[in-house]
């Protein structure tokens, strides 16, 4: 449990930084599946990071301005009816349809952004909020440690790793 934003801001960064990684890899290498991470290709880990992300970038931007976030509400009714495999399936599809280009523009804007719209939300949303906390630790910190042996092979496969 995290008492200030910095400290959480910190974390998050050190968390992030192996993924970028990614960005070196050529259109090549990030298109070329892996079975060592679930068949994934790089691309793949980029877009299923960047739907989380997102979600979260979208959350920060409304409790920047309101005790509450309709997005998180929104993600989380989809999640409770759908299921997360569904969920996950067509983001990966909505991004497998999106260009690389579009993808590596996305990858290098978001978590900085995610991170700036952070430092705006007064920290009675977030970080002293338990539940909010929990929310954004799980979407970003929680979610790069459940990745990284995809992100290992995915390196490992191109070579880099």
């Amino acid at each position: 449990m995290y008492t200030d934003a910095l400290s959480f801001l910190e974390d998050e960064r050190d968390a992030w930084r192996p993924y970028e990684a990614l960005a070196q890899l050529t259109d090549d290498e990030l298109e070329r599946p892996v079975e060592a991470a679930h068949g994934w290709s790089g691309r793949d880990l980029m877009g299923h990071l960047l739907t989380w992300q997102l979600l979260s970038l979208d959350v920060a931007k409304e409790l920047a301005l309101n005790d509450l976030s309709p997005s998180r509400a929104r993600a989380q009714a989809e999640w409770d009816e759908r299921g997360g495999d569904v969920v996950n399936a067509e983001a990966e599809a909505d991004w497998r349809a999106k260009s690389i280009g579009d993808v590596r523009d996305e990858f290098a804007r978001v978590a900085g952004e995610l991170r700036g719209f952070l430092t705006v939300v007064p920290e009675t949303r977030w970080v002293k909020n338990a539940e909010q906390q929990r929310f954004f630790s799980e979407e970003t910190i929680e979610h790069y440690d459940d990745h990284k042996a995809d992100l290992a092979a995915i390196l490992a496969a191109a070579g880099r790793g």
